[in-house]
Parts: C-alpha cells; sequence; structure tokens
C-alpha cells in the first residue's frame, strides 16, 4: 500500500509585464533577484519553494489568530515572464497550478498581459487571488497601517482606483472584493492591496491563499510518495558544464538520481536521470544565490534542474515521467491530443511550446476562428503553402499565427511572393487584436475600392470633456485641425498605432458623410474604448495604407493636407513629428 502526504500547493505568480511579480517573491525570499535580471523583467522561469516556518514568520499573530491546520511543508511558488510558465504548466486533464496570485498594478489597472493571464486561468479554472500592488505610491499612504486607518484624502484616492479595478474585473466575467469582506472564496475573487516594494499587505496575502489550500485542496493535494515522478517542462536550456537541461516541476510522486525517465519530444526522449539538482529553500532554479543542491531523490511538489542524456530536443511544456518504454506512446498521444490537423478552412498556427499552443487553440476557438493547422515549431515553407490554399478560398483565413515562434527565412519571402499574411507576437491578445484589426482595415479597404474612394490626409483634436459614449461605438467630439475626415477612415495616432475606424459623422446632430478643416463635429469611432485607446485632446489622423498612398495624386492635395502627409510618412517610418 503506498503512503501519501499533502504535497506544497503549487501556486503561479502572473500578471503584466513589471506589475512585481518578481518583486514579490524577492520581498519573501530576501534576495534581491530583480536587480540582477537584465531591465529588472524577469528573463527566465523560476521556482521558488517557501517552508512552512517562514509563512508562519512573515504572518505572524495573523496565523495564530486564524489556527490554521493545513499539514503542507510550505508553498512552491511559480515566477513567471507574463504567462508563458503557466501555459507550461500542464498535465493530461487540467493544469499543474493549484492556485494563482494575479499581480495587478492598481494604479494601473488591467493591461493586455493582464487579460491574457485572466483568460488562460479561465480555461485552466485555476482559483487566483488579485494581489493589488503598488498601494505604496498612492500620495500620502502610510505603510504601517491598513487601508481603512489611513487619512481620508489617500482612503478617497484608494477606493477611487480599488473601484475602478471592480469594474474592470467585473467586465471579465468575476465578482470581485476586497478580501476582509469576501464571504464565499468559491464565488468571490478576494482583492488583497500589496506593496511588494515593502511588504505591505503580502502576510494577509499568503494567510488568504493559506486558507483556500486548506478549504478547498486537501483532497488534490494529497499524493503517493513512493509512486513514479511525474512532472512538466518550464523550461530547456543549456548549462555549462552539464550540457542541455530541463527545469521541471514535479508534481506527483519521487524521482531518484539513475531513474529512467521518458522527455516529452516530437519524438519521446527514454533516458536517464544523471543529475538532480534542487535550489535550497528560499532560493529558486534561476539564479540561486549558493547554485544548487546535487540530491540524491526529490519529492512532488518541487522544482528541479535535470541533467540527462540527449535532452537537446526536449520540449518546454512536455511531460516527464520515470519510466520506462511503455511511457513512450502516452507521451506521443498527449502531444498529438493538442496539436491539430484537419481539412477544414482555417488558419495556420505555430507556437514554440505545448502550453503556448494549447492556450492559442483555446482563445481562437473561444472566438469562433476556425483552425486548420495548429502545431510547434518554426513558421515553414509548408505553413505557407497551407495558408495560401485556404486563401483561395477565404482570404481571411488564409493567414499565419506565429505564437513566440521564429519564422524562417525562406518563409518569410514565400508568404510575401504569395501575399500570406503573418501574425508575430508573444501575447495571444495583441495577435489576435491584430488579426481583427487586420480583417477590419482588409474589408474596409475593399469597401472603399469598390466606392472609388481614397483615403486623404488629414488630422484631428479630440476636445476635452465632449466624450459622449465611451465604447461600441466610442462617440466623441472632434476638430478637423487639416484635411477631410469622411465614414469609412480609420484612425491612426501619432505613435502609428491604428485605432479604429470612423463610423458616422454628425454636425448639430444631422449625419454628414465628411468634415473638413475648422469644423467641430461628433465622430462615432468603432473599435476603440476612449481612455484606453484614445483620451480627450489626442491627436490622430487618417490611417493611409501603402495601397492608397500609391492612388494619392499629391498635385490635387492643398499645401495642409501636403504637411498632414508628410507626418503620416514620419509616423509610419516610427520617426517622431517635427
Amino acid at each position: 500500500m503506498h503512503e501519501t502526504k499533502i504535497r506544497e500547493p503549487i501556486i503561479s505568480v502572473l500578471g503584466h509585464i513589471d506589475h512585481g511579480k518578481t518583486t514579490l517573491l524577492d520581498w519573501i525570499r530576501g534576495t534581491l533577484i530583480a536587480s540582477r535580471e537584465a531591465g529588472g523583467i524577469t528573463q527566465h522561469i523560476g521556482a521558488t519553494d517557501v517552508p512552512f516556518e517562514t509563512i508562519k514568520e512573515i504572518c505572524g499573530p495573523l496565523f495564530d489568530r486564524l489556527k490554521l491546520k493545513i499539514k503542507i511543508r510550505g508553498l512552491l511558488f511559480i515566477d513567471t515572464p507574463g504567462h508563458e510558465a503557466f501555459t507550461n504548466l500542464r498535465k493530461r486533464g487540467g493544469g499543474v497550478a493549484d492556485l494563482a496570485i494575479l499581480m495587478i498594478d492598481i494604479n494601473e489597472g488591467l493591461m493586455p498581459q493582464t487579460i491574457e493571464a485572466i483568460q488562460i486561468l479561465k480555461q485552466n479554472r485555476v482559483p487566483f487571488v488579485v494581489a493589488a500592488n503598488k498601494t505604496d505610491i498612492i500620495h500620502g499612504w502610510n505603510s504601517k497601517e491598513k487601508v481603512e486607518n489611513q487619512q481620508q484624502y489617500v482612503k478617497d484616492e484608494f477606493y477611487k482606483k480599488f473601484y475602478k479595478l471592480l469594474s474592470q474585473l467585473s467586465e471579465q466575467g468575476f465578482d470581485s472584493e476586497l478580501f476582509s469582506n469576501v464571504r464565499d472564496f468559491t464565488k468571490q475573487i478576494a482583492i488583497v492591496p500589496i506593496s511588494a516594494k515593502n511588504g505591505d499587505g503580502i502576510p494577509e496575502l499568503l494567510i488568504v491563499l493559506m486558507g483556500l489550500a486548506q478549504q478547498y485542496l486537501t483532497k488534490r493535494l494529497s499524493i503517493k510518495i513512493d509512486a513514479p515522478a511525474k512532472g512538466t517542462i518550464l523550461e530547456v536550456k543549456e548549462e555549462r558544464g552539464l550540457g542541455t537541461t530541463i527545469d521541471v516541476i514535479i508534481y506527483d510522486g519521487i524521482m531518484r538520481k539513475g531513474d529512467q525517465i521518458v522527455v516529452g519530444s516530437k519524438e519521446p526522449i527514454l533516458t536517464k536521470v544523471k543529475v538532480l539538482l534542487k535550489p535550497k529553500p528560499l532560493d529558486e532554479i534561476r539564479s540561486p544565490r549558493d547554485r544548487f543542491e546535487n540530491v540524491q531523490e526529490v519529492f512532488a511538489a518541487s522544482g528541479v534542474k535535470i541533467s540527462a542524456p540527449n535532452l537537446e530536443h526536449a520540449l518546454a511544456g512536455a511531460p516527464v515521467y520515470v519510466g520506462g518504454p511503455e511511457m513512450i506512446e502516452r507521451i506521443k498521444r498527449e502531444i498529438e491530443d493538442i496539436e491539430i490537423y484537419t481539412d477544414t478552412t482555417g488558419v495556420v498556427l505555430r507556437a514554440d511550446t505545448i502550453g503556448s499552443l494549447e492556450a492559442l487553440i483555446n482563445t481562437l476557438k473561444e472566438n469562433d476562428i476556425p483552425i486548420k493547422k495548429a502545431t510547434i515549431g518554426k513558421v515553414s515553407n509548408a505553413d505557407v503553402i497551407e495558408a495560401s490554399a485556404v486563401s483561395l478560398e477565404d482570404r481571411f483565413l488564409g493567414v499565419i499565427f506565429a505564437f513566440n515562434s521564429e519564422i524562417l527565412k525562406d518563409a518569410k519571402t514565400l508568404a510575401k511572393n504569395r501575399n500570406v499574411k503573418i501574425f508575430q507576437d508573444k501575447i495571444i491578445y495583441k495577435l489576435l487584436e491584430d488579426y481583427e484589426g487586420w480583417v477590419e482595415a482588409e474589408k474596409e479597404r475593399k469597401r472603399l475600392e469598390k466606392e472609388g474612394k481614397v483615403v486623404t490626409p488629414a488630422k484631428i483634436r479630440l476636445l476635452p470633456k465632449c466624450v459622449f459614449r465611451q465604447s461600441k461605438p466610442a462617440i466623441v467630439g472632434v476638430e478637423i485641425l487639416a484635411g477631410t475626415i469622411a465614414s469609412g477612415c480609420r484612425l491612426m495616432r501619432d505613435d502609428g498605432k491604428v485605432v479604429g475606424r470612423i463610423k458616422q459623422i454628425q454636425m448639430e446632430k444631422e449625419t454628414i458623410k465628411s468634415a473638413t478643416t475648422g469644423e467641430k463635429v461628433a465622430i462615432a469611432i468603432v473599435g476603440v474604448t476612449m481612455g484606453r485607446q484614445l483620451n480627450e485632446n489626442d491627436i490622430a489622423y487618417t490611417f493611409i495604407s501603402s495601397e492608397d498612398m500609391k492612388q494619392l495624386s499629391e498635385e490635387e492635395l492643398t499645401e495642409e493636407e501636403l504637411a498632414v502627409l508628410k507626418e503620416i510618412r514620419r509616423i509610419k517610418r516610427g520617426k517622431p513629428i517635427e
């Protein structure tokens, strides 16, 4: 009979870049890893084991008051550069992470990567707590006091930001509340105000996590101590003196030096563990102060670096199992279950890891975008040929999504020759936004072609206190500074970002087709939310595509239109306006 134990909960820390993920763990660890990272941004994936005694010490009297009785050795935190590690924290039938901390800068609110992280949390059904970070930036904030004991003007400022955050989370489909007011953690998301820099609120954050683990995860955390280990690969990298190694989270069982293991790859790798390297408690895989401890065995839950022969083709996000040849087919099926090959008309996807591919597939399915092929690796000529064939049936589906994935040089050339659009980014949210913007632009271009229209240069200013509606569509008062705007024109900010399309123009409550220099009108803009993509007093320009640029006759433009055209060209080249 197998002996069982309660393993540490695996906690993923995720959120938008620079919202304090690493700083939070730095405070807990008492290290300065963030300052050692290039530009202060996390460059690699880390796993930090925080012992139970450290948690008790940090929480102090809070811990004693709540009388928590959970029998765990501590918490295993995963620190990620955005969401990459989280998407790789997967296993057959679900995710590896038991809980998550969603870091949000309370002063900035939800940002693109935050929304991305929320989508992935939803897909994986992972319970999470929101850490509303950087409260110390609020003017007048006293780190020694709780929210309710701050001066009134500080409380007012805090709650203004807090209720905005509540509203943004509500838009994402979550009922959330200040942690001290939450009555049912299964129905409401707890928000804990913290300062990762000063340590404010971190005891409360840890208590909420411990409480959630005790109340809801005891069954999930119960594992067989002597069962063969199961893990997932976070990162594959070269280590001096060791060759190719894999950073792995062991979520079940035990792994010993000398064990035979099967490692996930396009062709699963059968190999033997040569070295097991484990960071010491309160250190981590990424850049431990005392390097690694060479160990003979590791139990779940643990972050461990494995050195073994033939790991060069190991895949991040793939499984690692202790076992022999009998596990090869199982791992093959796991990878094949995620990859997609169909005869349907749809887009082509490439991603760098299994977890990323799975997240991208789920997001596109949620947005009703059909998929023809979805695989791991670099964009190749075969992908371009596949997309090119699809575009003969449907121009808008004959495209390639490259998520964190390299495009081979030949494939880039072939895509250009065959007019196949490739969308490449490290954020799924951004890939989708770029794709939807392109579809909108292509449809608009075709419509304008039918009407024989060519967009001309124009420059507008969004008038202060004239936002009549924030979105769907946004309605705002503008002044035409130069040129002529018409319904159907797309707008571009002075940083080159295309932001929506003019759906309608009104003057004195009458709908008009165009407006020219000096006129003040109300315009309805689809595809933007005021306060996000555009703000009052912003300057915007008509976006002129390369095709329209070719059709413009400069002789027919006025001097002011020529001046605006010069500005538009500079913006599109990424140069500042003189």
